[in-house]
């Protein structure tokens, strides 16, 4: 792994940022994060009122009716515990080759929302492609913090690696994850089991976060979360990670992206950034289930360039 000064990067990369926030009292010049509102804070990072409530309840619905049939269809490996929490649980998906690769997805919701289960249909794609997948569960916050969130997930990965193929699961592993997924991606790209990555829209420095009700009244970060749990911080994996991110997205969410492949790039470290035309941050989900979509090609590319 490559470590490198965070603050002299952002000095010497200040005129690629874009909008996007760096840290409680490190900005880049699209926001002054000190004098902006509570309110404008808040609103930085609120994907759900940025496209309306109702669109948002509509797309998890749409998720949510998919995901049920392809669970219907496929019910032989589902509920596996990994942990002794309730939703400490895999499903698993495996492919007629148990060689072939496995697509993993960890689902968002602000550590807080979501499920496994709302969220299988985002293995359509992958599945269409001849691939494995899998999804895990974790504990949502306020019943666990960050922290505990982070260790269920390396958990469930440990169990995964010692587990899967006794379920037809033998081949490499290619996380991804959106929002707060994006997020546990990135942070968990170190895991001897997963061989690449793609964070979708995620926030990689978790200082605005605290600044934000909507997130941080149930997450509740604490000044060392922020330190030891941002990717932003923390030294750079030497794995293939493609992140990706809608145009259509909050200028906050875009620069997060931009500025971590940028981060992760100053170091030569391996992976794409992929920006989705037109895409919001509940939109891009769709490029998942069609097997012919930019991203399902940014998967495939990631099984290649682990080769």
């Amino acid at each position: 792994m490559t470590v490198f000064d965070r603050r002299s990067f952002m000095a010497a990369t200040s005129a690629v940022v874009i909008p996007g926030i760096a840290g409680a009292r490190e900005c880049d010049k699209g926001y002054d994060w000190e004098t902006m509102s509570l309110e404008a804070r808040n609103l930085a990072f609120n994907n759900v009122s940025h496209v309306g409530a109702d669109f948002a309840r509509k797309k998890t619905e749409e998720w949510t009716a998919a995901s049920a049939k392809l669970r219907a269809q496929r019910p032989v490996h589902l509920d596996l515990a990994y942990g002794p929490a309730d939703r400490t649980r895999w499903d698993l998906y495996p492919a007629a080759d148990p060689k072939a690769p496995c697509f993993v997805h960890i689902h968002g919701g602000y550590w807080q929302r979501g499920s496994r289960e709302i969220f299988a249909c985002l293995a359509e794609g992958a599945l269409a492609r001849g691939w494995s997948a899998a999804l895990p569960g974790y504990t949502l916050a306020p019943d666990a913090s960050l922290t505990q969130i982070t260790r269920e997930l390396r958990a469930a990965f440990d169990w995964l690696a010692a587990n899967a193929a006794k379920y037809g699961i033998a081949g490499p592993i290619i996380v991804s994850g959106w929002s707060a997924g994006g997020h546990l991606t990135a942070f968990l790209l170190d895991h001897p089991a997963i061989a690449a990555g793609l964070a979708l829209s995620g926030v990689f420095e978790l200082a605005p976060l605290r600044d934000s009700p909507h997130v941080n009244d149930k997450v509740k970060l604490s000044e060392r979360e922020i330190e030891t749990l941002s990717p932003m911080r923390l030294p750079g994996v030497d794995k293939p990670l493609c992140i990706a991110y809608g145009t259509g997205e909050l200028p906050a969410m875009i620069g997060a992206s931009r500025e971590f492949h940028a981060y992760r790039a100053h170091a030569h470290l391996p992976g794409s950034l992929v920006p989705i035309p037109r895409a919001n941050h509940f939109t891009i989900l769709d490029d998942l289930r069609d097997p012919a979509s930019i991203l399902t090609r940014a998967v495939l590319q990631l099984r290649e360039d682990t080769r």
